[in-house]
C-alpha cells in the first residue's frame, strides 16, 4: 500500500548514533544510564510519591539494572528515550538526582510524551522544570525534528501541573478516566508543546 505522507522523523535517524547527553547547565547534565546507576533508580522506586504516580517497584538493584538495560535498547529500537538527571561530581562519580524520559515515540509523526521523576532529596529546587525545559528543546532542534510532545499527568498531580506549565507545555485538556492507578481511575490533565510555539525556543 502506498505511503503518501513521508516520515516526519525517518527511521534511523535517531538510533544511527549513540544517545546524546543533553547539558542543562548549572553544573546538571542529561545523560544516558548506566549499570551503576541501578541503587538509584532502587532508591527512587522505594518512595511511596514515585510509586503513586509511576505505578511500579523495584524490588531489587538486579531488577532496576534490568530496567537500565531496557531503558538503553529504547534508543535503538526508537521507542523510547531515557535519561538520568544528574549532577556533574567535578572528577568524582556523578549524583543521580532523577530521570526525564520520551516515551511512546511515534517518530512517523514526530511525537512523544515526557515524563519524568525526581528523588525526593532534590525536590523544591526546581530540578523537573531545568529538565523537561532541556529535553522539550532537544526534542525540537531541527536535527532531531519532534512535532509534538505530550506532558500527562493524574489531575491530582499538582506539582506536575505547575512543572508543565513553567515548562512551556500549556494544558490542552482533560482525558476522563485516562489512566488507572492503584487506588482507582484517575482523570488526566494533558499538556503539550509544539515545534514553533513562541516557547519552543
Amino acid at each position: 500500500m502506498p505511503v503518501l505522507v513521508p516520515p516526519h522523523i525517518p527511521p534511523g535517524r535517531l538510533s544511527s548514533s549513540p544517545q546524546p547527553s543533553v547539558p542543562v547547565g548549572d553544573g546538571l547534565l542529561l545523560r544516558p544510564w548506566r549499570p551503576p546507576d541501578a541503587p538509584a533508580v532502587l532508591a527512587a522506586f522505594s518512595d511511596p510519591a514515585i510509586q503513586r504516580w509511576h505505578m511500579r517497584r523495584a524490588d531489587s538493584e538486579e531488577e532496576a539494572a534490568s530496567w537500565i538495560e531496557q531503558w538503553t535498547s529504547d534508543w535503538y529500537a526508537e521507542t523510547d528515550i531515557h535519561w538520568a538527571i544528574v549532577r556533574l561530581g567535578g572528577g568524582g562519580p556523578d549524583e543521580v538526582l532523577g530521570r526525564i524520559a520520551l516515551r511512546g515515540l511515534i517518530p512517523a509523526i514526530g511525537y512523544a510524551e515526557c515524563a519524568y521523576w525526581v528523588l525526593p532529596a532534590a525536590r523544591g529546587a526546581g530540578l523537573a522544570h531545568l529538565a523537561v525545559d532541556a529535553v522539550r528543546r532537544w526534542a525540537f532542534d531541527e536535527g532531531t525534528g519532534f512535532e509534538r510532545l505530550e506532558l500527562v499527568h493524574s489531575v491530582l498531580n499538582e506539582a506536575s501541573c505547575r512543572v508543565a506549565a513553567k515548562s512551556g507545555f500549556p494544558l490542552e485538556g482533560i482525558r476522563r478516566h485516562g489512566n488507572l492507578h492503584a487506588d482507582g481511575w484517575h482523570d488526566m490533565h494533558v499538556h503539550a508543546s509544539v515545534r514553533g510555539d513562541d516557547n519552543s525556543g
